[in-house]
């Protein structure tokens, strides 16, 4: 007997606690108003979420980028590539706030990183004596650039994308190459590199 009352006190309680919600909720007042108007206008907004789709429009551009600096050295020279890929660099980098984590593909140390603008540049394009190993990796000859990416992890403001980048050039070399790229939306709704690390697949020997 004891037992069969200690079971209607649990099932009683069980009924209760699952119970209470629903007579909370019933008895919420419902608040109208007719006093509160929402003008649609042309206001300004700060958005910082980044989308699937925003993501993959950087990584476009920034390939269009590199085929375009390649076409202009060949078609314009040196001092023409140079000043394309300093606009590049300023327009899809975010040197602007700070370091860039830049690890590009063939830099050797002491100069591996590139977390300067300078540093940047000369790798794309060469030509400068502080960085007398570059030779300018955008001066390859590109016409085509593929990016398939593994993953794309977009978190807020920010987006990071693992995958394959693969460049063909003017004879129809291809090259492939493993990239990371981590995305920041800036103040103006602007994707900009903030991480960018890139290295040959490994090969067994």
């Amino acid at each position: 007997m004891k037992l069969l009352k200690t079971s209607i006190s649990v099932l009683f309680a069980t009924v209760t606690f699952v119970s209470l919600p629903r007579i909370i909720f019933a008895q919420t007042p419902v608040i109208e108003s007719t006093n509160v108007n929402v003008i649609d206008v042309e206001t300004p907004i700060v958005n910082r979420a980044i989308t699937k789709s925003e993501v993959l429009a950087a990584q476009k551009a920034w390939g269009e980028a590199l085929v375009a600096i390649a076409t202009t050295y060949d078609n314009n020279g040196i001092e023409a590539a140079s000043s394309l890929a300093g606009r590049v660099i300023d327009e899809a980098y975010g040197y602007q706030f700070g370091i860039v984590l830049f690890n590009p593909t063939l830099t050797v140390r002491p100069q591996t990183f590139r977390t300067t603008r300078a540093g940047a540049l000369a790798y794309f394009v060469g030509n400068d004596p502080e960085f007398p190993n570059d030779q300018g990796f955008a001066l390859g000859g590109w016409r085509k650039v593929e990016i398939k990416n593994a993953g794309i992890f977009i978190s807020g403001n920010t987006a990071t994308t693992m995958g394959n980048v693969t460049l063909t050039d003017k004879d129809g070399n291809i090259t492939t190459v493993d990239k990371t790229w981590q995305f920041f939306k800036d103040d103006n709704g602007k994707l900009r590199i903030i991480v960018h690390h890139s290295s040959l697949p490994f090969t067994e020997k």
